[in-house]
């Protein structure tokens, strides 16, 4: 008898030590070089600086430093400069609601320590000389000496993330895009800063400093823009114009007060098409000018301007003025996100001010419009030289202008809303109605849209709208030359693909109808099959049985005759049947019989009953793992998805097995016990899409003369580092490296291809995918467009009849592409129908 083992005493809890503490937190404090530099700024701009140079060695991975002409840092203050939590801004925690600084909570400077060497020169503006000092990195000073410097401080940043080594790997690694990420973040601070010069440049190697960034220190935020940006930037922006939450959009978000506490300035581009953007890069919020990310602003913003102008993004820069007790911006150690009291008042003034700016203000279409008369006859109103409508006076003297609501405008926003499909059902009704007024009474008439607009007859949806997983409907004689609206992964209707031309049902709907006939009576299933049988083009090719199509009882049933005189005619004939003769094959037969004898072992038997109940309990072990559980539904397209990148390879592809078409339209196909539905023109146009993508070079027309872009200095150097991407996609330039930054690049050819043309605003879609991914080849949106347009027409058509080799053919080109679940208009390509083994279980 042995005693168990008593379990290991708890280990006792003790605190870390602190240097190990100060290197866990610093990590989380500074997360890359875009928020080093961000800290570095915020100082200089609470020491009351109007001057600071940003410069940056071999993109900030060697080092990076910030100068300024601040107050400078005291003597007596040396030794807490980069300690943690020491800070001149704040006492105790109740100060946090009334801070008006950058920074207060003493991380930054003893962050930076941790995670580089850090040397800071300063000179206070009492002192006569300045003072060099260095920092280990527990943040205490390990060497101090006088430096000739005027007021202000220096810091220098050397050899970021260091010591964290796998942080310092990726580092490097990413560094052209933590770049670009610094860069947009200090765009902001220029903007938000009146008054302040920023200026920031970057040196490769042993080359000449490259300017990235430069503000004159305007002293208003337009001019800040324009020196970022460029006065074409300026020329499209419109002052925001704020005003109190209606009260639909206060009901939208549930407000019972329209009290506004928020003040918001700032600036938003016009919604005309061309002036947006095709991306979201220039859009800039601040919480009482601190530069912030606040999501559902920024939401809102973008869904007001979609509704005037869907293809683009607005410039933005927004300044939102509140109390500081009703904001929280110790939220996260960037301070990028900020809690506001009073949200919802917010986001509900901010889309009452957009859509009156857009929908009054901007875009104002004035049309003439008959007016009745006194008699009640309607007649075309005269207008003046300004268009203001004119109408006479009752006793006939000189005309007088109308005012209020006899001013006939109408905006886009009515123009867009008279288009839709309501007002189209009403302009249907009112024209009816109008056309039978004007049969009683001829001499009347009466102006309405219905006369102008004529919305055409609402098509029947055909069997052949269904597509595989999809619930959205058009019809094929409405898709343009360009296929459809959206590409690879968007959120394009999947509808919207020239698959839906032929005649098919998917197979969802055609399992459901087979399944309300199969439930059905007898006579019902006899009726609509014909002798019970399915029809053969909803069964793939080579597996529907011959059906009887000339059944007497058919026949009888699709007539009209009531149904008692159908069933007595069928009893009638069942007696019939049962008084005829037997057949001639009734005959007996007699079989000589055999007696064969068999060994018999219990044990064999016993032996034999274990190995197939072993066999029994592995199978259904294995059978508890289901692989595929995601119904055919569009709700379930992205679990769909994830389930067949995860248990499907490329290879598999090849190994499929095909058991034949259905409905002229799908592919059938078994791997394993595993049964698949494939959309043959998905899936043949997904691999036509990505060849065009990845073998197509675009050739460019020359320009008469080279164009000036007006691209920004980091905009302009990411096109230089990107030069050979851009020439596969047809554009080309021309580089002075002498020249002025931002006008070192020149456009000499656009890429054409047929009826497509191509223009800057993909140019400046290339430059902010690039950003992103350095190096990395990408089309424009344009271009996908009309890859996916030729693919589309290119491919296989619903409706094709395909034999087995060719079939296999389009399922093998699936495992030779990257993304083979999609068409590039976002419809599904292959789906999972059934497991053959839980089907023979069941």
């Amino acid at each position: 008898f042995q005693l168990a083992q008593s379990p290991a005493p708890a280990k006792a809890i003790n605190p870390i030590d602190r240097k190990s503490v100060h290197r866990i937190c610093s990590g989380q404090v500074v997360l890359n070089l875009c928020t080093a530099v961000k800290e570095l700024v915020e100082n200089s701009i609470d020491a009351g600086a109007t001057n600071i140079e940003v410069k940056l060695k071999d993109y900030g991975t060697e080092l990076f430093e910030v100068a300024d002409n601040g107050c400078g840092v005291e003597e007596e203050n040396f030794t807490g400069l980069t300690l943690k939590h020491y800070t001149s801004k704040i006492q105790d925690f109740s100060d946090l609601t009334h801070v008006e600084t950058f920074g207060f909570r003493g991380e930054a400077l003893s962050s930076l320590c941790a995670l580089s060497d850090i040397t800071i020169v300063t000179c206070h503006k009492s002192a006569k000389v300045g003072t060099r000092l260095v920092f280990d990195h527990g943040g205490k000073i390990s060497l101090r000496a006088p430096y000739p410097r005027q007021q202000g401080t220096t810091v220098i940043v050397q050899h970021l993330f260091h010591t964290l080594p796998v942080r310092h790997k990726e580092f490097q690694r990413n560094i052209k895009k933590e770049f670009t990420k610094m860069v947009q973040v200090l765009q902001a601070y220029c903007i938000i800063s009146p008054g302040i010069r920023i200026n920031c440049t970057n040196q490769v190697g042993q080359g000449k400093k490259q300017v990235v960034v430069c503000t004159t220190g305007g002293s208003t935020i337009k001019e800040n823009i324009g020196a970022i940006f460029g006065h074409k930037q300026v020329q499209s922006l419109v002052p925001f114009l704020q005003l109190p939450p209606s009260d639909i959009i206060c009901e939208e978000y549930g407000l019972h007060s329209s009290e506004i506490p928020t003040h918001i300035t700032g600036f938003v581009s016009r919604c005309d098409h061309g002036v947006g953007r095709s991306t979201t890069d220039r859009q800039f919020f601040f919480i009482n000018q601190r530069p912030c990310d606040p999501t559902k602003v920024s939401k809102v913003v973008n869904e007001v301007y979609h509704m005037y102008n869907r293809h683009q993004y607005p410039f933005v820069v927004l300044n939102i003025c509140v109390n500081s007790e009703c904001v929280d911006v110790n939220v996260t150690p960037d301070k990028r996100q900020i809690l506001l009291q009073e949200e919802k008042v917010l986001l509900a003034t901010l889309k009452t001010s957009l859509i009156g700016m857009f929908g009054s203000d901007v875009n104002k279409l004035v049309l003439s419009q008959k007016l009745p008369d006194a008699e009640g006859n309607f007649k075309t109103v005269p207008r003046d030289e300004a268009g203001t409508p004119i109408c006479e006076t009752s006793s006939g003297s000189l005309p007088q202008k109308l005012n209020g609501e006899a001013k006939i405008a109408m905006t886009i926003a009515r123009l867009r809303e008279s288009f839709s499909l309501q007002q189209a059902k009403k302009a249907s009704f009112q024209r009816a109605e109008n056309s039978k007024q004007q049969h009683s009474s001829p001499g009347q008439e009466k102006l309405s849209f219905s006369t102008v607009l004529d919305p055409p007859k609402k098509k029947a949806r055909s069997s052949g709208e269904a597509v595989l997983a999809s619930g959205n409907f058009q019809n094929s004689a409405d898709v343009a030359d360009s296929g459809c609206s959206g590409v690879d992964g968007s959120t394009a209707d999947p509808s919207n693909c020239f698959s839906c031309e032929s005649g098919v049902t998917s197979p969802a709907e055609e399992f459901q109808d087979f399944g309300e006939v199969q439930s059905g009576s007898p006579e019902m299933r006899e009726q609509f099959h014909g002798e019970g049988q399915v029809p053969n083009q909803n069964r793939p090719s080579g597996l529907s049985p011959q059906a009887k199509s000339s059944s007497p009882k058919a026949k009888r049933l699709k007539s009209n005759q009531p149904l008692s005189q159908v069933a007595s005619s069928i009893e009638t004939e069942e007696a019939e049947d049962s008084a005829v003769m037997p057949s001639q094959y009734d005959i007996h037969v007699e079989m000589e019989k055999r007696i064969i004898p068999l060994k018999f072992s219990l044990n064999t038997l016993t032996d034999r009953i274990k190995k197939l109940i072993q066999q029994q309990e592995m199978k259904a072990e294995m059978l508890n793992y289901r692989k595929f559980r995601a119904k055919i539904k569009p709700g379930e397209n992205q679990t769909a998805e994830d389930e067949l990148r995860k248990e499907i390879s490329k290879e598999m592809f090849a190994e499929m097995e095909v058991i034949g078409q259905f409905n002229l339209g799908f592919i059938i196909a078994r791997l394993n016990s595993d049964l698949f539905i494939i959309d043959q023109h998905a899936s043949d146009e997904k691999y036509n899409f990505e060849m065009l993508q990845e073998h197509t070079a675009l050739q460019g027309q020359k320009l008469i003369t080279p164009q000036n872009l007006n691209l920004t200095a980091i905009n302009e150097s990411i096109l230089m580092e990107n030069l050979e991407i851009f020439q596969k996609n047809g554009f080309d330039f021309i580089i002075d490296r002498n020249a002025p930054v931002t006008q070192r690049v020149k456009l000499i050819s656009l890429p054409t291809s047929k009826n497509w043309t191509f223009g800057l605003q993909d140019i400046e879609e290339l430059i902010f995918m690039l950003s992103d991914s350095p190096g990395v080849m990408c089309r424009p949106s344009r271009v996908r467009q009309m890859f996916a347009s030729r693919a589309c027409r290119k491919s296989v058509m619903v409706g094709t009849a395909l034999n087995v080799k060719e079939m296999k053919k389009l399922i093998t080109h699936m495992g030779e592409i990257e993304h083979p679940w999609n068409c590039p208009h976002g419809r599904p390509t292959i789906r999972h129908i059934a497991s053959l083994a839980l089907l023979s279980q069941d």
